[in-house]
C-alpha cells in the first residue's frame, strides 16, 4: 500500500508536466490555425452581423466533431469517452481565450463595443482556433506519440472524417470572401463542370500519385476507380455538404436562386476539396 502510494506521488508531477505540455501545444495549435482569420477584415464583420442563432448552432455542432477529432488526433491520448469530452471542452476553452486575446491584441476589439460583438467576434474566430488546438499534437507533438490514434485514422471511417475536418477548416477560411462571391458570377456553367472534375483529380492526386509524405496506397483487393469512388468521391460530396452548410452559416445562401447557390458551392468546393484531401495526408 506503502509502495503504491509512493509510485502514485512519484507519477504525479510527470502527469501534471505532461498535460501542460499538451495544453501549451494546444495554444500554439489554435494560433496557428487562427492567426489567417484573426487579421482577415470579413471576419471581424461577420462577428458583428451574422445571426446570433446560426453562429450558436454552428459552434453546438462543433463540439460532437471536436470530441470525435480527439479520438483520432487529440491533443492528449484519450482512451475513454469522458475523457474525449474533456478534452473538446478543453480544446474550446483555450480557442475562446486564444481568440480573446488575439483579437484584444491586434486592437479588433474596443472599448464602447456592445457585448454581443465582443461575443459573436471572439466565438466566430474560436471555430478554426478550436480544431487547431485539437490537431496540436498531432502536428506539433513526437509522432512516436500517435501509434494507436494512426492505426484509427487509416480506416475507412477515419479518413473520410478527416478528409470531412480538412475541407471545414479551408472552407471556414474562404468562405467569408467576398471573391467567392466574385468568381461564381464570372465562370459559366462549362468551367464549373471543370472546376469540379478538376476538384476530384487534384484530391486523387494529392492522396494517392504524387507521392507527398502519408501518401495512401489503393486497396490491394479494390481497382483504382473502386477506391477513387468509394473514398475521393465520397470525400468531395462530403466536402461540398460542408461548403453549403458553411455558406449558409455566413448567410451567403439567403435570397439566392438554386443555380447561384450551385455555383457557390462549386467555387468554394475547389479550396475544400484541398483541405479535404490534405488532411488525409497531413492528419
Amino acid at each position: 500500500m506503502v509502495s503504491h502510494t509512493a509510485t502514485e506521488r512519484s507519477r504525479g508531477p510527470l502527469f501534471e508536466r505532461s498535460f501542460l505540455v499538451a495544453l501549451a501545444r494546444a495554444f500554439a495549435g489554435a494560433i496557428i490555425f487562427a492567426l489567417p482569420l484573426l487579421m482577415t477584415m470579413e471576419m471581424w464583420a461577420l462577428g458583428f452581423y451574422m445571426e446570433p442563432l446560426r453562429l450558436a448552432l454552428f459552434l453546438a455542432m462543433m463540439f460532437p466533431l471536436l470530441v470525435v477529432l480527439a479520438y483520432y488526433a487529440g491533443f492528449e491520448e484519450s482512451l475513454s469517452w469522458k475523457q474525449l469530452v474533456l478534452s473538446a471542452g478543453v480544446a474550446y476553452a483555450v480557442a475562446f481565450v486564444a481568440a480573446a486575446a488575439g483579437l484584444a491584441l491586434l486592437g479588433v476589439l474596443r472599448p464602447g463595443m456592445s457585448v454581443q460583438e465582443i461575443v459573436g467576434k471572439i466565438a466566430l474566430q474560436a471555430i478554426p482556433a478550436s480544431i487547431g488546438a485539437m490537431l496540436a499534437r498531432s502536428q506539433l507533438g513526437e509522432r512516436e506519440e500517435q501509434k494507436d490514434e494512426e492505426r484509427r485514422r487509416d480506416t475507412y471511417h477515419g479518413e473520410l472524417f478527416l478528409a470531412t475536418v480538412g475541407a471545414l477548416f479551408l472552407a471556414f477560411n474562404v468562405a467569408p470572401t467576398e471573391e467567392i462571391v466574385l468568381i461564381s458570377t464570372m465562370i459559366t456553367g462549362w468551367q464549373a463542370l471543370a472546376l469540379v472534375g478538376l476538384s476530384l483529380a487534384i484530391m486523387h492526386a494529392f492522396v494517392y500519385a504524387v507521392e507527398f509524405r502519408g501518401q495512401a496506397s489503393v486497396h490491394p483487393e479494390l481497382s483504382v476507380w473502386s477506391e477513387f469512388l468509394r473514398l475521393t468521391v465520397v470525400a468531395y460530396a462530403l466536402a461540398l455538404l460542408v461548403c453549403l452548410y458553411v455558406l449558409w452559416s455566413f448567410g451567403r445562401s439567403d435570397g439566392l436562386a438554386l443555380g447561384e447557390l450551385l455555383m457557390q458551392t462549386v467555387v468554394l468546393g475547389f479550396p475544400a476539396a484541398i483541405g479535404a484531401a490534405a488532411a488525409r495526408l497531413v492528419l
